[in-house]
């Protein structure tokens, strides 16, 4: 199996970010979760080989303050959109016309953004995400504000938060950073999700109710399916069956 590569750019405001890519064919782009990053989400399971080994240039970036992308503590580099606006320069610099593009939880909530606001990919996936997540981001936002207020307390295993700062722990995130990028999310515009006129997979894990119902986001889109796959919101993601899934989709 081919490794993935790393490489590096500069968005427009000058910071750093990273992105890892393997395969070659058509291009998709895959964009991970809050807290995680490319290698967590796409790369250490197996689902980027996966999606490769189906014939396609897997392009993965780590989002602005995350993984090895840059993790600046200026409140400047976190306007609201940040990361569609980091998307939409990735795609530039690659030269990119013909492209898939598709995200898991956060990755998802930016793919509906990005498409939202003039992306038109050729199929879009949206993993891990619900309708009630993207309509009521704000609750999640200050669910994880109060993860990071509550960053250092020594918090029993009961705590809600108690899982989540765990995660954050084992990613070594920059909770200065993190939180700016918090601060930069609003809730989806529903109009967004009419947008999404090409054809689009929800996939989700069938014990996942993080961000709602995934089966009402796909019936809230003009042509999107559902599949459901085996874990939780944090499981799902170890299973083969989420890249499976995507590579069967991409390759219809």
């Amino acid at each position: 199996m081919t490794e993935a590569q790393g490489h590096r750019w500069a968005a427009s405001d000058g910071v750093q970010l990273a992105w890892h890519e393997v395969g070659q064919g058509q291009p998709v782009i895959l964009l991970h979760g809050l807290f995680s990053d490319a290698n967590m989400n796409w790369i250490k399971f197996g689902h980027a080989a996966r999606i490769s080994a189906a014939g396609f240039r897997v392009i993965m970036p780590d989002l602005r303050a995350h993984g090895q992308s840059g993790r600046p503590h200026g409140a400047d580099h976190y306007p609201k959109g940040i990361l569609a606006r980091d998307l939409r320069e990735l795609i530039k610099h690659l030269a990119l016309t013909d492209f898939d593009l598709g995200g898991f939880s956060l990755g998802a909530r930016t793919t509906v953004e990005g498409v939202g606001e003039g992306l038109v990919p050729r199929r879009a996936i949206l993993g891990g995400a619900g309708l009630e997540g993207l309509r009521n981001w704000e609750r999640r936002k200050n669910f994880f504000l109060e993860a990071i207020a509550l960053f250092e307390d020594k918090l029993p295993r009961t705590d809600s938060h108690w899982l989540s700062i765990q995660f954050m722990k084992s990613q070594k995130i920059d909770t200065v950073a993190a939180g700016h990028l918090l601060e930069s999310f609003e809730d989806t515009f529903m109009d967004w999700l009419q947008a999404f006129t090409m054809p689009t997979l929800v996939v989700c894990g069938s014990e996942d109710d993080d961000n709602g119902s995934a089966a009402e986001l796909a019936a809230a889109m003009p042509h999107a399916t559902f599949e459901e796959i085996p874990g939780t919101h944090m499981s799902s993601v170890t299973k083969p069956e989420l890249g499976e899934a995507i590579a069967r989709f991409l390759a219809a």
